[in-house]
């Protein structure tokens, strides 16, 4: 196997994961109960996977959607518009309720939902298709019903979004973008 230079972050999750950052590190997040051994394999099984992303990035980079002040206090502005209006409409369709909704600019994330049930959502996807936006938001208020990413989380989505596979898909694809 061509030796892999990885970070190795253990913690009380289950499964095993591979990241690939923005700066084309690998990073490997395992249950405390993994050894080496088992970390190696699982890097060597994958690590078609990790080349064909880490290619993908490195060709996005080069694709980058350079942001001006005036996008950014544009998009923000939209934001606080529209976000306000989509979790309302979801989060009735939904059953749910909600708290504060921030409008942020995360490097990571495109939103978050708290156990108090704040709203967290990034600007950054006013740029993107409404689809997606939509996606986020209803990925969000599904938060409030199962606060993980468990079968019946992605059940919950699925009833408001039956395309949300896609509209995912989508979204890391524009993700690479910005």
């Amino acid at each position: 196997m061509e030796k892999i230079t990885y970070e190795w972050v253990k913690s009380g999750r289950r499964t095993l994961a591979i990241q690939i950052r923005a700066d084309g590190c690998v990073v490997v997040r395992t249950p405390y109960s993994v050894s080496r051994t088992q970390v190696e394999k699982f890097l060597e099984e994958r690590m078609d996977w990790i080349a064909r992303n880490q290619r993908k990035l490195k060709e996005a980079q080069g694709q980058k959607t350079v942001i001006t002040e005036a996008m950014r206090k544009a998009g923000v502005e939209k934001a606080r518009e529209i976000f306000p209006q989509r979790v309302e409409y979801y989060a009735r369709m939904m059953g749910v309720s909600y708290g504060r909704i921030t409008i942020r600019e995360q490097k990571t994330r495109w939103g978050s939902c708290s156990g108090k049930g704040n709203l967290n959502f990034n600007w950054k996807l006013t740029l993107m298709p409404p689809e997606i936006l939509d996606y986020v938001v209803v990925h969000e208020l599904a938060h409030r019903k199962e606060m993980n990413h468990s079968r019946d989380f992605w059940k919950i989505v699925e009833q408001v979004l039956p395309d949300y596979q896609e509209r995912r898909k989508r979204l890391h694809e524009f993700s690479a973008a910005f």
